[in-house]
């Protein structure tokens, strides 16, 4: 999922008591720098750093708690009930989802606007019953639980799993560590879940994260994800990570965050997310915004999210306006920092599509400078997803 650290969304929200994981004590005993996030007290970084965590993962195996996210189930009479409903909120094919198998999707309003970014997975007899188990963000979970309530047909249950913590393994040797808690999670392949025993517990299990990496991400009862973290956290192969390395490593995966690159400003055509759009969907229409959606998708979009690549070390940060070459301000920052697998700066936003091309000159206003770039292809490191 799209939810990771940013210096944009880690400001304190309010001034009411966060809220905490079940991971929490865990996290400070571990040395975490905590940091509020979606109201929420979270780790955004362990004493080794954020540039150990992030090659960790890419090299080994890095252990997230995104327990602050929220986790739903959606039943009706029969499958088709459930699915035929939220696909009148979401525009992707739910319909023809087979038992294990997990889309990305989002919800929209009736200008196309993305509210939230989330993953929907049909999970079948092995989880009492064949209906969708669904993950949101955390800082939308609470609008998202409202937005279903007033607009998810009738005949569909919906269930806030408030007794879960999630927890997300990444990484080149995840899949071996968690074989060993897990023996049929081999069977998983990329975008697939199922009800696995997990070292003796009962656990939903997806095989998918937002690093870029191969892994799961792994829905456990509060009362064991302690004692199933310590021993997870055992293995010399994995470490703990926190919020800043899982927002360098989305973004070098060429991943939106929500509330930076995708929001209720953004549709899912200018944003690149026509591949998450099913073509029956596309064609038919029958979701909040389709109208746009198919006009977008007929004419192009007027703007584009793209890669970049500041040239220098200096990094350009969200919000950071994209000019053309004479100086024509074309677009904007939505996510940057620095990429430590690339050593070098990058980021993503949105620009004119004139300018949207490979390769195009364009500049970063930087403190006032000018600052020469280059739009580049998505994802900056490639993808390491097992598709069997």
């Amino acid at each position: 999922m799209s939810e990771g650290f940013s210096r944009v969304s880690a400001e304190p929200e309010g001034h009411g008591p966060l809220h905490r994981t079940a991971l929490h004590d865990l996290h400070v005993s571990l040395g975490a720098k905590m940091v509020p996030f979606a109201g929420y007290d979270m780790p955004v970084q362990y004493p080794t750093g954020i540039l150990t965590e992030h090659q960790h993962t890419r090299d080994g195996a890095g252990l997230f708690d995104v327990s602050h996210m929220g986790q739903l189930r959606l039943r009706a009479r029969d499958f088709a009930t459930v699915a035929a409903a939220l696909e009148k909120l979401c525009p992707a094919d739910f319909i023809n989802l087979k038992p294990g198998q997990q889309r990305y999707s989002f919800f929209l309003d009736d200008k196309a606007g993305i509210l939230d970014d989330l993953m929907v997975t049909r999970m079948g007899p092995g989880d009492n019953g064949d209906h969708i188990f669904m993950v949101v963000n955390a800082g939308c979970k609470d609008a998202d639980i409202a937005h279903l309530r007033a607009r998810l047909d009738k005949s569909c249950e919906i269930e806030v799993i408030a007794d879960r913590s999630l927890v997300a393994l990444q990484g080149p040797k995840a899949a071996s560590v968690f074989a060993r808690f897990a023996p049929k999670s081999s069977d998983l392949k990329f975008m697939q879940g199922a009800a696995l025993d997990v070292g003796g517990v009962s656990c939903l299990v997806t095989r998918s994260g937002y690093t870029g990496e191969d892994g799961f991400e792994i829905s456990v009862p509060d009362s064991a994800i302690h004692d199933l973290t310590r021993r997870l956290l055992d293995d010399a192969a994995v470490k703990p990570v926190g919020l800043g390395a899982r927002d360098s490593l989305r973004l070098e995966a060429g991943l939106c965050l929500h509330g930076n690159d995708i929001t209720p400003m953004t549709n899912p055509v200018e944003a690149n997310l026509i591949w998450a759009m099913q073509k029956r969907r596309r064609e038919e229409g029958g979701f909040p915004g389709a109208a746009i959606v198919q006009k977008e998708l007929a004419s192009g979009p007027k703007r584009k999210r793209v890669g970049i690549l500041p040239e220098g070390k200096a990094p350009a940060r969200a919000h950071t306006e994209i000019t053309d070459m004479n100086g024509k301000v074309i677009g904007e920052i939505t996510s940057g920092g620095f990429g430590p697998s690339l050593g070098a700066p990058l980021a993503m936003g949105y620009v004119e599509t004139a300018h949207a091309a490979d390769n195009t000159p364009i500049q970063l206003l930087v403190r006032g400078k000018a600052l020469p770039a280059k739009v580049a292809p998505m994802p900056f490191v490639p993808h390491r997803y097992w598709r069997g």
